[in-house]
């Protein structure tokens, strides 16, 4: 077992962090977890007795079956409850907690000219008012919306106007291609698409009328809404309808509307739809390794509980606090953590539309100046790009308290420096691990009572019960490495794949009979903490060893060389499996012979003789995804020298695999 450098390393919280803590100590948080478990019914009763619900359940907080031997796979939470969750995150806000002057959200654009400020009582009306529209183009209960803006407010009003219908939201991200958006809209069969003209993210504008129209073309159904943003600070939204044998792309009475035109006239009262806690709430796509994307399907009431009460405490929320996800809502984080979690809590967040390094190098630090922000959550990507630029000590982060870590599990140097220079030391880092499919964290450090581990999403959250199997399913104790699994459901795990059920058995519950299979590696510490070590798909087994490639990665990136490293398998005569290594390099420095032996010996000191990678590959940039994630499967395709690609359409920049190709003969000369 490879034990990494930071594991011994521990950071405790401080008694500030502790004074006014919802959970204050390790011992509470243990207490906690433990009737979480003994005892669901009461504790997810408890959180539940906080919200607002037009009709009681009629059965148990929880019920569910993990194995496919006994039957089918499903999980309930709160069955025969009625309630609607733009009720509970928006008007119970206004109407019960007078919170309706407090600002929900301050609306940072992609240029610091472009601000404002909403208010719980101007959300709750502009929601109304969407929904309203909805309604007007025929949009009812259990009907799919698709949602293609950018993040800009009328993103949040559009989700929950679907919500307070009891629609369906399947929001795209705004920048996937038209074949994205047509895969999704067709899959959903949703009957409207709301959208934007364009939007800019830093110098770089993206045409979504026209890729939304390309994407309509495609559908063999298809109905639209749109909105105009470009830069101008004022909305303009379009909707688009949907409907049978109708191609909607000219603009055309009735199927196309703007947006500003139909919301001034529309009322902005809207009586909820009251849904079953079972409803679905929404669907949103995430990648498969067929390369078809499935459609996680969440439902009302358990993602309620469970996005309000880790945001909670996960957080540490108060209601003095200013909260910043820097996360698009097109991804689950957005979804979880800008949206329903912060609002079911009554939170002020900041909205923020542009990217880290635009127009300006310090753009985050700016921001978080601005508006004194308290809680900031960012991804191990944009902490690393912002370490290659350091922290400008001329602004003024005093008013952070807790830092949080989302997205990949981040390497201990970033942890670090985030933790020193972003934190100035002072600020615990909360480093959670979740997927699209659990709804929110599942492993995450409670800022004031988990003595922290640089790079450890250290222990569960309350309601969730990890294990570690072995390749052929036996439970692990203690030390151990191998497939993380959950034995239990908790309130917000996904509840199918959309219109597959036989799909979602078989990724999630197939393996390992009676467990939940999360797709991830895991290593249990001495202490009993977790580190995520990577995709099972990208766990190597060299000459019968398990190893994850982020362990590999991490010892490449020592180096002071190396500004980023990837690393996947390639098939070997006698070793079954060997390292093929991908290493972007820093500013001015020079890919050689030399410098690649210095990796394999970095490399072969860090973990072992058995780790020593075969091949190191210059890359001059990674094949990424919008959201920032390296396309492995590409990567082993080039390691392997297969051109047959398949759709390259989510890749950032499709041109950097043509590169990767160039320099491949270099590496395996």
């Amino acid at each position: 077992m490879v034990v990494p450098e930071s594991e011994d390393k521990m950071y405790y919280p401080s008694d500030d962090m502790k004074r006014d803590a919802h959970v204050s100590d390790f011992n509470v948080y243990l207490a906690l977890h433990r009737k979480s478990l003994e005892n669901p019914e009461g504790f997810w009763k408890e959180i539940a007795d906080e919200f607002f619900w037009k009709n009681p359940p009629t059965g148990p907080m929880m019920q569910y079956n993990f194995d496919s031997t006994k039957g089918s796979i499903y999980v309930k939470c709160m069955e025969g409850a009625k309630t609607n969750v733009c009720y509970n995150v928006v008007d119970r806000l206004v109407r019960e907690k007078n919170l309706g002057d407090k600002v929900a959200f301050y609306w940072e654009g992609n240029s610091p000219d472009h601000h404002l400020s909403v208010t719980y009582h101007q959300l709750l009306s502009q929601v109304c008012r969407c929904a309203n529209v909805l309604k007007q183009m025929g949009v009812g209960k259990g009907d799919r919306v698709s949602i293609y803006l950018p993040m800009i407010p009328e993103l949040v009003y559009t989700m929950l106007a679907c919500a307070r219908i009891g629609a369906v939201h399947s929001i795209v991200f705004a920048g996937f291609s038209s074949e994205c958006l047509c895969e999704r809209i067709m899959d959903a069969q949703s009957s409207i698409l709301v959208t934007a003209d364009g939007v800019y993210r830093g110098e770089k504008l993206i045409n979504l009328k026209q890729i939304a129209d390309e994407a309509l073309e495609k559908c063999t159904v298809s109905n639209h809404l749109y909105l105009h943003e470009l830069g101008t600070g004022a909305a303009l939204i379009y909707l688009y309808k949907i409907s049978s044998n109708v191609v909607t792309t000219p603009w055309r009475s009735g199927y196309h509307v703007w947006w500003d035109e139909v919301m001034k006239d529309a009322p902005d009262e809207c009586e909820p739809e009251w849904v079953d806690a079972e409803d679905p709430l929404f669907i949103l796509y995430t990648s498969g390794s067929t390369g078809k994307p499935k459609g996680v399907l969440h439902t009302v009431a358990g993602y309620m509980l469970y996005t309000s009460l880790t945001f909670k405490y996960v957080f540490d929320h108060h209601p003095d606090d200013v909260y910043w996800c820097t996360a698009d809502i097109g991804w689950i984080t957005g979804h979880s953590y800008v949206t329903y979690g912060p609002l079911a809590n009554g939170a002020t967040s900041v909205l923020f539309e542009g990217i880290p390094v635009h127009p300006h190098v310090g753009r985050f630090w700016e921001v978080i100046e601005k508006y004194k922000v308290t809680k900031f959550y960012t991804a191990p990507t944009a902490i690393r790009l912002l370490m290659k630029y350091g922290r400008d000590p001329l602004y003024d982060l005093s008013s952070l308290k807790i830092l949080g870590s989302v997205g990949e599990p981040i390497n201990p140097e970033a942890w670090q420096w985030y933790h020193d220079a972003v934190g100035q030391g002072r600020c615990p880092v909360v480093d959670t691990f979740w997927q699209t499919e659990t709804g929110g964290h599942v492993l995450t450090p409670l800022p004031a009572a988990t003595p922290l581990k640089p790079g450890s999403a250290t222990f569960p959250f309350f309601g969730v019960e990890p294990a570690i199997l072995s390749e052929d399913g036996e439970e692990l104790e203690g030390e151990a490495e191998g497939y993380l699994v959950f034995k239990r459901p908790w309130p917000g795990i996904m509840r199918t794949v959309y219109r597959n059920h036989e799909r979602f058995e078989n990724i999630y519950f197939k393996k390992f009979p009676g467990f939940y299979v999360t797709g991830d590696g895991c290593r249990r510490d001495k202490d009993g903490y977790y580190w995520i070590t990577g995709r099972i798909d990208d766990m190597l087994n060299i000459s019968g060893h398990l190893m994850s490639t982020a362990e590999v990665e991490a010892a490449l990136m020592v180096h002071p060389a190396v500004a980023e490293a990837a690393v996947v398998s390639r098939p070997h005569q006698l070793k079954g499996e060997c390292l093929y290594c991908f290493v972007t390099l820093t500013n001015n420095k020079e890919f050689s012979q030399t410098l690649a032996e210095e990796l394999k010996k970095l490399v072969r000191e860090k973990i072992g003789p058995i780790a020593t990678p075969d091949f190191i590959q210059n890359a001059p940039a990674l094949p990424k995804t919008r959201s920032g994630k390296i396309m492995r499967r590409i990567l082993r395709q080039v390691a392997c020298n297969e051109k047959d690609l398949g759709d390259l359409s989510t890749l950032s920049d499709p041109k950097v695999v043509e590169v990767l190709f160039s320099q491949r003969c270099e590496a395996t000369a």
